[in-house]
């Protein structure tokens, strides 16, 4: 057989080198959800699954499903995939890659004239990024059947359009996706294996082993915009005591949970937290002490009990400080995505391809959240491939060398061939 890494990867750069100057916005790419950029990653891969005859279907949410037949089409299929959009000014490789890798393997099953015994079928999802409504997921979610109608209203995070509003510009029907039922037969789905960049340093330290095969995937909490309301009063005038600073509030709460977070480390929890954004009202000024300031948080752990917990001994400090310092805090509805395991037996088919076929692989866990998590926790057999990425992700600054992404692809390639060998 032709050797993949040397046969696919023109096919591969091309792709990539495509979408990138299609979507590139300054530094870095833009494809909003639901966006014109988001549905050129569509056409463009139905423009590939028209050249090599693949079945073209498009569930209501716009997830986008490209099946090449098996001889035993009663099977439940193997299906593999990402998301094709982006964060604003971000990175062409999130998401892209698992787009790409499901269509590489496509594009060499038909070069090799391969026919599978099932069913092979690359699931593009829609809008999986948080950074322009604050929910996550918003394809597999709907799919799934785990859109929440109130998520419609979310607003776009510069021009106040609601999520329902800019599905329905795009041609679907929001309350089809938040109608609480699954979009899709999950149980036609053997397997799914999303390829993906790994959005941390660890794999690019290591000299050989750059491929992983996930362990698991965290679980995240997310408030979109909080507030801290206290009053507003000359910098100059008020003396600390009668002050009820806004600022002051919210950064004894950060610390405070920053101690606190360094203390469930030391102790062996597995967890992350940021305050990610942080915004005064326009008015302020230096010789004003502010009277509100709105906040965004995310914690993370695969642990869910762990996060519910971290999240609870937060609103009773910030309730201690809010007493302390006279102000209030108000919180936003909660974000939850369900911490995630991946499928023990599509984790061993993972391991077992690239034992067979001599790729050096990693095991590791996911630290961000993906599409696999969601199908996962429908109750999908779920698998993930990380490759090395430079410069971390989320940032114009992402990078992934075309020989990493390749390895990691081989790996999906063997894993798709030796499924019904097992």
């Amino acid at each position: 057989m032709t050797d993949f890494r040397t046969a696919a990867q023109p096919f591969a750069a091309a792709f990539f080198d495509d979408i990138r100057r299609e979507s590139r916005d300054g530094p870095g790419v833009s494809r909003q959800g639901y966006g014109p950029h988001e549905e050129y990653v569509h056409e463009k891969a139905r423009t590939l699954a028209r050249e090599l005859g693949m079945e073209i279907d498009t569930d209501p949410a716009g997830n986008l499903w490209l099946t090449r037949p098996g001889r035993d089409r009663t099977l439940p299929a193997f299906v593999s995939g990402s998301h094709g959009d982006s964060v604003p000014q971000g990175g062409n490789y999130d998401g892209l890659a698992g787009v790409c890798a499901a269509l590489t393997v496509a594009w060499m099953l038909e070069k090799e004239n391969v026919q599978l015994e099932r069913d092979y079928r690359v699931l593009i999802f829609r809008m999986e990024e948080s950074s322009w409504f604050g929910r996550a997921y918003v394809g597999s979610l709907a799919l799934t059947g785990s859109l929440l109608p109130r998520e419609l209203e979310l607003r776009h995070r510069t021009d106040g359009r609601t999520l329902a509003e800019t599905v329905a510009a795009c041609g679907f029907d929001p309350q089809v996706m938040a109608g609480g039922r699954p979009l899709r037969d999950l149980s036609k789905i053997a397997a799914f294996v999303e390829l993906h960049i790994e959005q941390g340093p660890r794999l690019d330290a290591s000299p050989d082993r750059r491929t992983a095969v996930v362990t698991g995937i965290r679980g995240n909490l997310r408030h979109k915009i909080c507030r801290v309301v206290g009053e507003t009063a000359h910098s100059g005038a008020v003396d600390r005591e009668f002050r009820h600073d806004a600022v002051m509030a919210l950064a004894e709460l950060l610390n405070t949970m920053d101690r606190h977070w360094k203390a469930w480390l030391d102790r062996g929890e597995d967890l992350v937290f940021t305050a990610g954004v942080v915004n005064t009202l326009p008015t302020a000024a230096i010789a004003i002490i502010p009277g509100e300031v709105s906040f965004g948080l995310d914690m993370r752990s695969l642990s869910m009990e762990t996060i519910r917990a971290f999240h609870a001994l937060m609103v009773e400090e910030a309730e201690r400080i809010g007493a302390e310092r006279g102000v209030r805090f108000e919180w936003d509805d909660v974000l939850v995505c369900e911490a995630s395991g991946v499928d023990p037996a599509v984790r061993a088919a993972l391991e077992s391809a690239a034992g067979r076929h001599g790729i050096p692989v990693q095991t590791m866990p996911s630290g961000a959240g993906h599409d696999a998590a969601v199908l996962s926790n429908a109750g999908v057999p779920v698998g993930m491939i990380f490759v090395a990425n430079q410069n971390g992700s989320h940032n114009a600054r992402e990078a992934m060398d075309i020989g990493d992404f390749m390895a990691g692809c081989e790996l999906l390639w063997h894993t798709v061939c030796d499924f019904d060998l097992r």
